[in-house]
């Protein structure tokens, strides 16, 4: 176990700017989630250890191990039925990302895994303007054309047929019976189908199963049932990826696009293609931190943002100074600068990941941010030029510059192996599409393209030149899920969904558990900030800072602004021989292990 920490925030401190005050003593935490147990969202376990946001999906995962399968058939068996427990988030009309770290493989790094979806082939990066060169409102969030080549059944199929033990079969026997039997509709999925209730209604097939027999949205308690959705599952656990990607449910996904003029077809889906990354690493205080290469720009700027912050001791301040927050902001506010002007797909453009990574850059974004004042503006004169620490001379620089509802989960098990997955839909319930007797919810991610440079996309990220629509091509993400080891063996394993917030969740936590010294429960359901350049708002969770911290905050200049914040933590953290399992409390969840 993490060792008890004194919950201080140092209360006399005179020190680059910041006066001395009485500083609150008590770190302020979010409040668990209506309906949810703290036994539920925290578990210590020896042999096995699971952190889902599904009840069903944890329990079906630990059910794989019980059956004497390994962690890849419990990472199967959790996908599955995540796409059936939460369709507002994942599915097999989706994506994601992994990080395996395998025991056995004998390797310094984790096998990196991209399943993100692709612009059909028919894609162009003009595809959502009008005539005059105006962004087509809600064109790439709804509908047809919102909807990339799904890459979840190819990713998570592929992955099994290569490190899994238990037949196909087996593993999805847990999610074919949840979608045929059905189950009651949980205050989240309620909100997100209330959400989502004008596009549900406008696409019959939608409407089939999210409303009832008056055509009315399901409320919660109310039963879902997905029989359609069973039926492709059984294909799947028969033929594997040709399940998906051949035959009738490749027929009836290329008939929808026709019926509906979109662009997917017979060869999108047979050349979707799984690929296998080098992930981005970086060594913190004598960790070693890995996460997700491009397309996702989560790992880059999780290690940008450490790297920024490194040399700052701001233990000493406590996590919840005015100090250490201005500078967690600063340090955000430059990652998504350099988010909008350098990530792409690097199968598609450069991005200098080198450079952005190196110690010796982030030294030079450090020494530009003021000790004691906001960044003036929208750091219109950021000029740090990450190329010069790059492998390759590229100066190219972009002139002008993701939902709550992704999900992640968290498995190890007490030999060392673990996987972190994060995968979805884009928004709630993505495009708004239900394939017509399939049960298969499009996505719609090609609002993660840029639909024109200095575009916002559904989280208000801003788009540059680099990931503009292209045919075949990944756009950019935030999803990040990340292994931290030290000496070779893992200490934490974590991610989340949440859009932009993402890489900034992921990177607190990480910082609240290794710098802060923060047990891990408490290291995640500390009050969170937010800023993601522009807008130029430095957002809290709840309002729940010190008030003292607030004040000094405004006095620096900051604007802020207070809001709930879609983040959920799954982690699992390494502690003398056990298996330390923690499912944010801020929504639904279950740790499950032994």
């Amino acid at each position: 176990m993490k060792p008890i920490y004194l919950l201080s925030l140092i209360a006399l401190v005179s020190c680059s700017g910041m006066s001395s005050g009485p500083y609150e003593t008590k770190i302020h935490h979010v409040t668990i989630a209506k309906g949810q147990l703290k036994k539920d969202h925290e578990l210590i376990t020896s042999d096995v250890s699971i952190t889902t946001q599904g009840v069903f999906a944890s329990r079906a995962a630990h059910a794989m191990f019980k059956k004497g399968g390994n962690i890849i058939d419990a990472a199967m068996a959790a996908s599955f039925v995540l796409a059936v427990e939460r369709p507002q988030s994942t599915g097999l009309g989706g994506g994601g990302f992994a990080l395996f770290h395998d025991v056995k493989r004998d390797k310094d790094f984790p096998l990196t895994v991209d399943f993100r979806e692709k612009a059909p082939i028919k894609a162009h990066e003009k595809m959502f303007l009008d005539d005059q060169g105006n962004v087509i409102s809600r064109m790439s969030l709804d509908g047809i054309f919102s909807s990339g080549v799904p890459g979840m059944v190819a990713g998570m199929t592929e992955l099994h047929k290569s490190h899994g033990s238990l037949p196909l079969k087996v593993v999805m026997r847990d999610a074919i019976d949840l979608a045929a039997k059905g189950f009651k509709v949980y205050p989240e999925l309620a909100y997100a189908l209330s959400r989502r209730e004008n596009i549900i209604k406008r696409f019959k097939a939608t409407c089939k199963i999210f409303c009832n027999k008056k055509g009315e949205i399901l409320k919660e308690g109310d039963l879902l049932v997905q029989r359609d959705l069973a039926k492709t599952l059984r294909t799947i656990a028969r033929k594997g990826r040709r399940g998906f990607y051949k035959g009738w449910v490749a027929k009836a996904l290329v008939g929808e696009h026709r019926r509906l003029g979109g662009l997917m077809t017979y060869n999108d889906l047979n050349k979707y293609n799984v690929k296998y990354r080098d992930p981005i690493r970086a060594n913190y205080h004598g960790y070693e931190v890995f996460s997700m290469s491009p397309p996702s720009s989560g790992g880059v700027h999780i290690v940008e943002i450490l790297n920024i912050l490194k040399n700052d001791d701001l233990k000493t301040y406590g996590v919840q100074h005015a100090r250490t927050v201005h500078l967690r902001a600063s340090a955000m506010q430059a990652a998504f600068s350099d988010r909008a002007n350098y990530l792409g797909d690097s199968d598609y453009t450069y991005v200098p990941v080198v450079g952005l990574t190196s110690q010796k850059y982030a030294d030079e974004v450090r020494h530009s941010i003021p000790e004691n004042q906001a960044l003036n503006g929208l750091w219109s004169n950021f000029s740090n030029d990450p190329f010069k620490y790059d492998a390759k001379n590229d100066s190219e620089l972009i002139k002008k510059y993701e939902s709550p509802e992704t999900t992640h989960f968290t498995i190890a098990d007490g030999k060392g192996n673990v996987f972190v997955s994060t995968q979805t839909l884009n928004g709630y319930l993505g495009s708004g599409i239900v394939v017509p007797g399939t049960g298969i919810l499009l996505n719609n991610e090609m609002d993660d393209f840029a639909t024109k440079p200095g575009a916002n996309n559904l989280f208000g990220a801003v788009g540059g030149k680099k990931n503009l629509v292209q045919p075949e091509k990944r756009p950019l993400s935030s999803m990040s899920p990340t292994i931290v080891l030290k000496d070779g063996k893992p200490v934490l394993a974590l991610g989340t969904p949440a859009g932009t917030k993402i890489l900034t969740c992921v990177v607190q936590t990480i910082m609240n558990y290794l710098d802060h010294d923060m047990p891990l429960y408490e290291a995640i359901t500390a009050t969170r900030i937010h800023h993601q350049w522009k807008p130029n708002i430095l957002y809290i969770e709840d309002s729940k800072l010190p008030k003292n911290t607030i004040e000094h905050l405004k006095r620096m200049g900051h604007e802020l602004r207070f809001k709930k914040f879609g983040c959920r933590i799954q982690a699992i953290a390494f502690e003398n021989g056990k298996l330390h399992g923690v499912s944010d409390p801020r929504g639904r969840g279950l740790v499950s292990g032994h």
